[in-house]
């Protein structure tokens, strides 16, 4: 939706200079935030809902695990409603700094 927004002076080059836009949902600065023109950050009020079916297919288990600056997040083996097993994360609601 930003970038919708935002495609038009992009697009026909209307802005004065060179501009760097960057998005992140958290504090942790994965996104670049602290070297971009314009910073668009998130802030998370509640602790994260996790869709366990598609959660290894889109992110690195381990990565994951590794960018949570307390520790809430853990590996776990999640039984889906279908029977299957897979790959996920658990969150500890006690160490989320949300």
């Amino acid at each position: 939706a930003v970038m919708d927004e935002l495609f038009d002076y992009f697009q026909d080059m209307t802005l004065p200079a060179h501009v760097r836009i960057s998005m992140a949902c958290c504090l942790n600065m994965c996104g670049a935030v602290h070297c971009s023109d314009i910073a668009i950050l998130g802030y998370h009020r509640k602790p994260p809902m996790l869709d366990h079916e598609y959660l290894d297919k889109m992110c690195e288990i381990p990565l994951v695990i590794a960018a949570c600056p307390t520790a809430a997040i853990s590996p776990a083996k999640i039984e889906l409603p279908n029977g299957k097993k897979e790959n996920s994360v658990a969150v500890c609601n006690d160490r989320c700094m949300f």
